[in-house]
């Protein structure tokens, strides 16, 4: 009877071990056919195809007026300023006195010095007329010549000082500075006076050498001047200087407006469009690049699997960027879908968002 039980109870037992057995296998079978579903899901993204595209780079930088044409007066003699007539936005003329100069001293001089060299030019005559007669020795004429020859290099000196007494405008323009009045006394090499032209006026640039690189001149330019309101000018690239900044990887570009606007002076602050051409550059939406420890991007392969490229990138361009080396053409990248993708990892292309809302 009890040997009975006991085999009616081993069964039972047995029975639960192996229902309990087998639904633990289940279990994990489930467990990794789950992990496994998961594994193998494709991860969608959004993914772009690179091509070589020949760009236009359109660039609205500052710059500042100025007059190439300048003439800063520095007067040549010391004396009392006699005459000082103009004032900073006078309009000059060519060949206008700008400054003279107390010169009663030196005409003095000229004066003495013009007296000496009639003296001289006596002295030498009669000493030629006894050395035909033999009455004088040679050496005494070459001394009355080298004396002739002296007294009129101190003339020529003079004459030249009294010049520089008296100084009038180079060419047309507009004085911007007067630094000393009349009565003063001024010191040789004092600065008086500064004239400019104001047809010279050029505009400064300061442009990124990537954006240097492809300028030339000649090359056309849209102009607009704070001062004088939202009209736009017409101008052209004049020169572009052959150095660039070794810290800020800048240079310079000088702009000629064409014409010079009504109004315009030197020191307004200048809005200049550029406009130029690029060779056919490979570019690819900023979007897809990606920044750790350098700039890479996600590519996807023939086996829709990631890979994560590094890139070197150049010029951007609106929301573009240029790509130097790193990617050929045909290769696709994914510019959406970026939260949780990893390096092989499986991915599926998506219908781009703008052709799904067109």
């Amino acid at each position: 009877m009890i040997g009975s039980r006991y085999s009616v109870y081993l069964t039972r037992f047995v029975t639960l071990l192996l229902c309990g057995l087998l639904l633990i296998g289940c279990d994990q079978q489930s467990v990794q056919g789950n992990q496994a579903s998961r594994v193998e899901r494709a991860h969608l993204v959004e993914l772009h195809q690179v091509t070589e595209d020949v760009v236009k780079l359109d660039r609205i930088r500052t710059g500042t007026l100025r007059a190439t044409v300048k003439y800063r007066l520095f007067v040549q003699e010391e004396g009392q300023i006699a005459e000082l007539p103009w004032y900073p936005g006078d309009q000059v003329s060519r060949g206008d006195l700008l400054i003279a100069l107390d010169d009663s001293l030196l005409r003095s001089q000229v004066a003495r010095s013009r007296a000496e060299l009639q003296r001289a030019e006596r002295d030498l005559e009669r000493v030629r007329s006894l050395s035909q007669r033999n009455l004088i020795s040679v050496e005494e004429l070459q001394r009355r010549e080298t004396e002739l020859e002296i007294a009129r290099a101190e003339l020529a000196i003079l004459t030249t000082r009294l010049g520089y007494t008296r100084m009038s405008a180079p060419f047309a323009g507009v004085v911007t500075e007067r630094l000393s009045e009349p009565g003063n006394f001024a010191a040789k090499n004092t600065h008086l006076l500064t004239l400019i032209d104001p047809t010279s006026l050029v505009i400064d640039v300061q442009l990124s050498e990537q954006v240097m690189t492809h300028l030339q001149l000649g090359d056309s330019v849209t102009i607009q001047l704070d001062a004088l309101g939202p009209q736009d000018f017409a101008g052209q690239i004049t020169r572009i200087y052959p150095q660039v900044d070794p810290l800020t990887r800048r240079g310079q570009v000088e702009i000629q407006p064409d014409p010079i606007p009504a109004g315009a002076v030197p020191g307004q602050l200048a809005r200049v469009s550029l406009s130029a051409r690029l060779q056919e550059r490979m570019m690819i939406p900023f979007s897809a690049l990606r920044y750790d420890q350098g700039e890479y991007v996600y590519l996807m392969n023939a086996q829709q699997r990631i890979e994560k490229r590094a890139i070197t990138t150049g010029v951007r361009v609106a929301d573009r960027i240029e790509v130097l080396n790193g990617l050929e053409a045909d290769d696709q990248i994914v510019i959406r879908g970026f939260m949780g993708l990893t390096e092989n990892q499986v991915v599926k292309p998506v219908t781009p968002l703008a052709e799904r809302e067109s």
